[in-house]
């Protein structure tokens, strides 16, 4: 059995000297050629076949790997994507801020500390968050206001016709370089607790 393991190496070694190819060398009557066609070839190719197929599973799974790592970056790059908005008080003062894409005016203002009330918090109960925005080119990529907006809008202090509700104008890319004028003052009457009488 010894003797047996010992020709085995003998054929292996003889097999990488020799390029990978079996050699014949008789030993006492032993084909040591024979002994590698019947034992050794078959574990070699199933070595092979093996080596090949886990190279195929980290080829396919680094491929995957790379994939995901591209998506996650192009989900990085859009929601960190901002335009460039210009607030204009009500003194004439510009405050030029960076807003992300689908933040509302109104958010954007408050967490700029600029002076925009939204009293109702953008629930479309109020005309505080009114701003005028300053170009009519600006205003036509707007999408249409809603009935809810067009009856806050009618109660609203100094009223254009480009007024929106800060709430309800969203950051896009297209609005990028927007300037938006807030009104001298604001008129709240359901948040004011204002009850109109009757004449």
């Amino acid at each position: 059995m010894f003797a047996s393991r010992v020709s085995r190496i003998g054929v292996l070694i003889l097999k990488q000297l020799s390029g990978g190819k079996p050699t014949s060398i008789s030993r006492a009557g032993y084909n040591t050629s024979s002994c590698y066609n019947q034992y050794l070839q078959p574990l070699f190719d199933q070595q092979s076949e093996t080596k090949l197929l886990r190279g195929a599973i980290f080829h396919k799974h680094h491929l995957f790997s790379t994939v995901s790592a591209s998506d996650s970056s192009n989900e990085g790059i859009e929601q960190k994507e901002k335009i460039s908005v210009t607030f204009v008080d009500k003194d004439g003062e510009e405050i030029h801020i960076k807003v992300p894409t689908g933040m509302s005016m109104l958010e954007a203002a408050h967490e700029n500390d600029i002076d925009l009330e939204g009293a109702c918090e953008g629930s479309l109960a109020c005309s505080t968050c009114h701003v005028i925005v300053m170009d009519m080119d600006y205003y036509n990529k707007l999408e249409e206001p809603t009935d809810e907006e067009n009856d806050m809008l009618d109660l609203a202090f100094g009223l254009t016709e480009t007024s929106r509700l800060g709430c309800q104008v969203i950051a896009k890319p297209e609005l990028d370089g927007i300037r938006l004028a807030i009104p001298a003052a604001t008129r709240n009457f359901a948040v004011d607790g204002y009850v109109p009488k009757p004449h």
